[in-house]
């Protein structure tokens, strides 16, 4: 098989009008490259992209797990409060299910690297707090499912 027939552009039949093609050819890739796009659309009325942040931290905090528990720590109801800021700074105040939990030392700073992950998260603060105390009536159905407690 010739060589011309593994190429996607013919030829061209004298070095000066290759050399006129490609002038041509790079005239249009410049052109098309400084056509004006339409405006991005404004976001609705009312929208907060902090919502979807917010969304986002959520899914990131029930990839935590207390260990011992096969549950994740949202379902469980460990997450007290999560609140952001305008410079998207996360504020999340949790617990544990005793103060005598084995990870006490180590689940917070799980949750806090699990949001830090989060796109568009700046800085997160975790306070571990003991009031109100957790109790079974904390979980979630679906982690009542999960553990039988029915």
């Amino acid at each position: 098989m010739p060589d011309e027939a593994l190429t996607h552009r013919p030829m061209a039949p004298n070095p000066a009008e290759a050399e006129a093609q490609l002038n041509a050819q790079a005239a249009a890739d410049a052109g098309a490259d400084s056509k004006e796009f339409a405006p991005m659309p404004k976001p609705p009325e009312g929208y907060d992209p902090r919502e979807e942040i917010m969304d986002r931290v959520v899914a990131a905090i029930k990839t935590c797990y207390d260990p011992e528990i096969p549950v994740d720590i949202w379902e469980l109801g460990l997450i007290y409060r999560v609140d952001m800021d305008g410079q998207r700074n996360v504020e999340i105040d949790m617990t544990l299910t005793s103060p005598m939990c084995p990870v006490a030392g180590e689940l917070p700073e799980q949750v806090r690297q699990a949001v830090l992950g989060v796109e568009d998260v700046n800085e997160v603060k975790i306070e571990l707090v003991w009031e109100p105390p957790w109790h079974q009536g904390m979980m979630s159905e679906e982690a009542r499912l999960q553990l039988d407690m029915f």
